[in-house]
């Protein structure tokens, strides 16, 4: 139903406004009782999909990516597609606009998107006011840096969000690898990147010791366009700062070996979507492998199947994440992988 008929209708309209219309639309079934529905749809609920990572039990591994829900208001409604944990952000410290509009494109035939949306969000503490419900589902806490900040004061920004954040996310997510964000990924470089982590794993021990809560599991999502040389610094920054695992990969910048229109093609920002499944598994294999899977590794970019998402597994993911995918493919596709998953798991034993 969702390829035959719901998708052929969105694609219809501008991208960002199908986003939100689709918030509308689930939020309203939602509310009108259709979420037992969804649940049996599309969740699969099965003991052997439990995945315990960075402390924490995931009831499946198959999550969905920031920037779908950037200012948390559909992370419990959103639960019932199946998915085992849902990442809200990316979110600043102040509210921002985000880039001017038009920012977001669709390459159909490259089952892809394009985005330079730039962390467009009301603000980390319109967040926490989302927040304060009660969680149906494991929340991960995707922080960024505004804009306006320099990049010699985005520690700051980082704390900010973290420091608000800390009691209501299960885990955190430090982006400094969007292409939207002029600057930002100058802090993947070694020496400013170590800095960062440093300052917010001191801030997290001091936290967690004032609180009498658990220290939050810290995670680092990197760019698919690091070069090895590049890679093998995020292992070592990983191993020296102690973080607990790598999100590979965020959107890539390349534009290579695409068939959509040459003027799709031109449009500046981030590339998500099928065109990114080799890469980032490449990324999520050349740091289990030389690192000796030292980390967790949440695997995303172009997961568009069972068969995609198998692959990540084996190439060392520990968890999986969707956005252009669950996109393309619809809800659905949560539940196939998850299917999948266990059909390998029954082959294994």
């Amino acid at each position: 139903m969702y390829k035959s008929l719901i998708r052929p209708l969105f694609f219809l309209m501008d991208p960002e406004k199908v986003h939100h219309l689709s918030f509308k639309l689930i939020r309203f079934f939602s509310q009108i009782g259709f979420g037992p529905l969804f649940r049996k749809m599309y969740t699969l609920d099965d003991k052997r999909l439990q995945r315990e990572v960075f402390g924490l039990k995931f009831k499946n591994p198959v999550g969905l990516a920031a920037g779908f829900d950037k200012n948390a208001k559909l992370f419990n409604e959103l639960s019932d597609f199946g998915f085992g944990f849902i990442e809200i952000g990316t979110v600043t410290p102040k509210p921002q606009d985000g880039n001017p509009k038009k920012r977001l494109f669709r390459l159909r035939a490259d089952k892809a998107i394009i985005n330079r949306m730039g962390f467009n969000n009301e603000g980390v503490f319109e967040a926490v006011e989302q927040l304060k419900k009660d969680h149906k589902v494991l929340i991960g806490g995707n922080i960024g840096k505004n804009k306006v900040t320099p990049n010699e004061l985005a520690a700051k920004d980082y704390l900010i969000c973290f420091d608000a954040l800390f009691e209501l996310v299960d885990y955190f997510v430090v982006n400094v690898s969007s292409p939207n964000t002029p600057g930002l990924r100058e802090l993947q470089d070694k020496e400013p990147l170590t800095a960062l982590l440093n300052v917010l794993k001191k801030e997290n021990t001091k936290l967690a010791k004032k609180l009498n809560l658990k220290e939050k599991p810290i995670l680092l999502k990197i760019a698919p366009d690091l070069t090895d040389a590049q890679l093998l610094d995020i292992i070592w920054i990983v191993n020296n700062t102690a973080i607990d695992g790598v999100i590979a990969t965020n959107t890539t910048v390349d534009r290579e070996d695409l068939k959509s229109t040459e003027l799709l093609v031109d449009e500046k920002g981030g590339l998500s979507g099928k065109p990114l499944t080799k890469r980032s598994t490449e990324v999520i294999r050349f740091l289990a492998e030389r690192s000796n899977k030292a980390f967790p590794i949440i695997g995303v970019g172009g997961i568009h199947s069972p068969e995609d998402a198998i692959e990540k597994l084996a190439a060392g993911a520990d968890l999986l994440q969707l956005w252009t995918g669950f996109v393309y493919e619809g809800p659905g596709l949560v539940k196939k992988i998850n299917k999948a998953i266990l059909k390998k798991y029954e082959v294994q034993s």
